[in-house]
């Protein structure tokens, strides 16, 4: 099964919208992201209805961040997605009144449930200022050797 790689991919472009002095259109995040630019529009005007970024429409429009970085957690990019499955593993259903398969199924789940809780109460304490910072912090250290 292939990764969902969206959430990373948005939070990319919302650092480079952040950096941006004036709005980036689809074409220009397209291109940063090498993909289409429908793509960008479909995937940010999910993020508009969460209210992270916003768009203008006509000559001179684009996209900008509708609040600061410090106030968008990943939590908040995250569901703005669509809260996409956070694990790729999958429960057996070849027998389901199989009891070793419902015993396997039922710790799994479990395993997984506390799982995704703990990663869904790191995203929220995480802001995207904080992954700013750390680009920042590498940017500058790279610009030093």
């Amino acid at each position: 099964m292939p990764s969902d790689n969206r959430l990373s991919r948005v939070l990319h472009l919302l650092i480079h919208l952040d950096r941006h002095t004036r709005v980036a259109t689809s074409e220009q995040l397209a291109a940063m992201l090498f993909t289409n630019p429908v793509v960008v529009r479909r995937t940010l005007s999910g993020l508009r209805e969460a209210g992270l970024v916003r768009s203008e429409k006509g000559h001179g429009g684009g996209w900008t961040l509708a609040r600061p970085l410090a106030g968008i957690a990943l939590l908040d990019v995250y569901r703005a997605l669509g809260s996409p499955p956070a694990f790729a593993i999958g429960m057996a259903r070849d027998d389901p009144k199989c009891l070793v398969e419902q015993a396997v199924n039922d710790r799994l789940a479990e395993a997984m449930r506390q799982a995704e809780t703990l990663l869904l109460e790191r995203f929220a304490a995480v802001s995207l200022a904080d992954i700013a910072d750390d680009f920042d912090s590498r940017f500058a250290a790279a610009g030093s050797q």
